[in-house]
C-alpha cells in the first residue's frame, strides 16, 4: 500500500502541471484583460502597457508560465492584478479555511443523516418506512441549491428572523486554521448554508446505503451468518455494513474536493467569503494568477481525495489490495 500511495503522488505532479498549464491557456485566451477598464472607465494606453510590464504580461506566454512555475515552486502564487496590497497567498490564506469549514460541516451532516437513513430504509424494505424514505432521498436530490438557500433564507432569516442571512459570522475563530470553535455566533451563522448543503449530501448518501446494504444482505455469507445463529444486529454491523458502504466510499472523493473547497452558488447566496467567490470573480476580472492558482488547489483537493477513496476501499473491503 506504502508503494502504492507513492506511486499516486509522484504520478499526481505531472497533472497537476498539466492542469495549471491548460489553465493558463484558456484564461490567456479570453478576450480583455486585467487593466482594460478601471472601474466604468477604460484605462489609457501607456498606463495598461506599464502596469502589463510590471507583471510581466507583456512577455510571450511561454515566459509567463515558466515565471508563473518558478515562483510557484518557492510558495509564491502571484500577485493580484487588479486589488493591490495583497497577493494571491494572501486570499487563499484567508477565504479557503471557510469554503473547508462550510465542506466539512456538509459533508458531516450529509453522512450523520444519510447513512443512518439508509440503513433504517433497507432493513425496513418495501415497507412505508421505505417508501418514506426514498421519497424524501429523491426529493433532496431533485431541490437544489439555488432554490433551497433562498428558501432558507426567506422563511427561517426573514419571516422566523431564527438565523443570520449572511455573512460566516464576524471573524470566527479558527482551530488549526480549519476547525471552528464551538461559539454560538458561529454556528448560528453556519446552520442555513451548512444545511443547504448537506441535504443533497445526505439524500444521496442514504441511497447508496441502501442500495448497497440491500445487495449486501442477500449474499450467501450473510445468510451463512445468519444460519450460524448471530444476532441481527451483529450480522448487519460486523459482516452487512462495511461492505455496503464501498458505494458510498465511491463517491467520496469527488464530494471532498467539490465540498471542501465550498460551492460557488452557496458561497454567492449566502455572501461567504469563501474560495468559490473569488473563481467567479477572477474570471470576470481577468486574475490570471488568481484563477489559475484556485484551479491548481481544486484539482489537489481532487487527487487527494481520490486517493483518500483508494484507502477506504481497502479498509471497507481486504479482498482489495493494490500492487
Amino acid at each position: 500500500m506504502t508503494k502504492y500511495i507513492i506511486r499516486r503522488i509522484l504520478l499526481s505532479i505531472p497533472v497537476l502541471i498539466a492542469i495549471s498549464l491548460a489553465t493558463f491557456l484558456m484564461i490567456q485566451a479570453l478576450p480583455g484583460g486585467p487593466f482594460d477598464v478601471v472601474g466604468t472607465k477604460a484605462m489609457p494606453e501607456q498606463m495598461r502597457q506599464l502596469l502589463e510590464r510590471r507583471y510581466g504580461l507583456d512577455r510571450p506566454l511561454y515566459e509567463q508560465y515558466f515565471l508563473y512555475i518558478g515562483n510557484l515552486l518557492q510558495g509564491e502564487l502571484g500577485p493580484m492584478l487588479r486589488f493591490r496590497g495583497q497577493d494571491v497567498n494572501d486570499i487563499v490564506a484567508q477565504s479557503l479555511p471557510v469554503s473547508m469549514q462550510l465542506g466539512m460541516l456538509s459533508i458531516s451532516l450529509g453522512f450523520l443523516i444519510g447513512i443512518p437513513a439508509g440503513i433504517i430504509a433497507a432493513l425496513k424494505h418495501n415497507t412505508a418506512i421505505d417508501h418514506a424514505a426514498t421519497f424524501i432521498a429523491v426529493l433532496g436530490v431533485s431541490i437544489p441549491n439555488l432554490v433551497l438557500g433562498p428558501l432558507l433564507i426567506l422563511i427561517f432569516g426573514v419571516y422566523l428572523d431564527w438565523f443570520p442571512i449572511a455573512f460566516w459570522g464576524a471573524d470566527p475563530p479558527f482551530i488549526l486554521g480549519i476547525f471552528p470553535k464551538p461559539t454560538a455566533q458561529f454556528w448560528l451563522h453556519a446552520v442555513m448554508p451548512t444545511f443547504a448543503l448537506g441535504t443533497g449530501i445526505s439524500a444521496s448518501v442514504a441511497r447508496l446505503t441502501r442500495a448497497g446494504l440491500l445487495d449486501v444482505l442477500s449474499a450467501d455469507y450473510i445468510r451463512t451468518a445468519r444460519a450460524k445463529g448471530l444476532r441481527e444486529r451483529v450480522v448487519i454491523v460486523v459482516h452487512a455494513l462495511k461492505n455496503s458502504l464501498i458505494p458510498v466510499a465511491t463517491i467520496l472523493g469527488p464530494l471532498l474536493a467539490a465540498l471542501l473547497t465550498g460551492t460557488f452558488v452557496i458561497e454567492q447566496i449566502f455572501a461567504l467569503n469563501g474560495l468559490g467567490r473569488y473563481f467567479v470573480n477572477s474570471v470576470n476580472q481577468r486574475e490570471y494568477f488568481l484563477l489559475t492558482s484556485i484551479t491548481l488547489v481544486y484539482g489537489l483537493f481532487l487527487i487527494v481525495g481520490n486517493l483518500f477513496v483508494d484507502i477506504m476501499y481497502a479498509w471497507l473491503d481486504p479482498r482489495i489490495r493494490y500492487d
